[in-house]
């Protein structure tokens, strides 16, 4: 990934051009909720990599009635039972919604392959059903859009510390948070084989360099507007920086340079 920027080192502007980029959502939304359109909206990444953060940005104008933030907890003994993918199915947008996944059916080509809660065969039938299984979904007529947020070692370790010590962020801290440094290569070579197997034609990944905070807001919102269709786009707001926003090529191709 490229050089580490402070949070704090862009606030120039941060909340104008927030503002306008959420006017284009809103204008989004609009198009969607009138064309009954679908869209389903992916954010996976590192622990404290960002992602609460960045789906208040998208979402804080949004109509609540025709979008929803979707963020299920470890499945029930019942869910476990299932079709892996059954209980994601049921939050899928309807006609005229957005719907924002913090974390998705992705957990089991990260949490629960590093951390040994699937089986081998498990995680090989996931990674060998998703692609498909997103087309049925794309080919039903839902865009579906996936970032992935990625930060440096460094970073993620003063996040989790601030985690420790802010009052606020208490509800955050989990055991899974203990284990994010000490196996940060096993998530390495879990978020690389994901990357590699999963960004297909239809439904490509986009890796975004989160290691600033206000700078993952504003370049995940334009690449997001960028790439669906609304009228009245204000496209001069819409320039995101490359260094921050990386498309991941499909299936195999050579991948954006990340954190080891």
């Amino acid at each position: 990934m490229g050089k580490k920027s402070k949070s704090n080192s862009h606030d120039d502007g941060y909340d104008a051009k927030l503002r306008l980029l959420q006017i284009e959502l809103v204008k989004l939304q609009r198009q969607i909720i009138s064309s009954g359109s679908r869209l389903l909206v992916i954010l996976e990444g590192r622990d404290t990599a960002g992602k609460d953060g960045t789906i208040k940005a998208i979402a804080e104008h949004l109509s609540p009635r025709e979008s929803r933030v979707v963020a299920l907890s470890k499945p029930s003994e019942r869910e476990e039972g299932e079709w892996y993918f059954q209980r994601y199915v049921v939050e899928l947008p309807s006609s005229g919604e957005i719907v924002i996944f913090n974390r998705s059916w992705y957990n089991r080509a990260g949490v629960e392959k590093v951390m040994g809660f699937c089986t081998d065969t498990q995680y090989k039938q996931f990674m060998d059903s998703v692609n498909e299984f997103e087309s049925l979904i794309i080919k039903s007529g839902t865009q579906l859009i996936k970032y992935y947020l990625d930060i440096d070692k460094e970073e993620q370790a003063e996040r989790l510390k601030s985690r420790e010590t802010d009052p606020l962020k208490q509800w955050k801290i989990s055991p899974i948070d203990e284990q994010a440094q000490k196996k940060w290569k096993d998530y390495s070579s879990a978020r690389n084989a994901m990357l590699k197997k999963t960004s297909s034609a239809l439904a490509p990944w986009t890796v975004i360099n989160a290691n600033d905070k206000k700078l993952t807001h504003l370049n995940l919102i334009r690449d997001l507007l960028s790439r669906v269709s609304y009228p009245d786009k204000d496209k001069q707001l819409l320039m995101f920086d490359p260094k921050v926003v990386m498309p991941c090529p499909p299936l195999g191709k050579k991948a954006p340079r990340l954190a080891p």
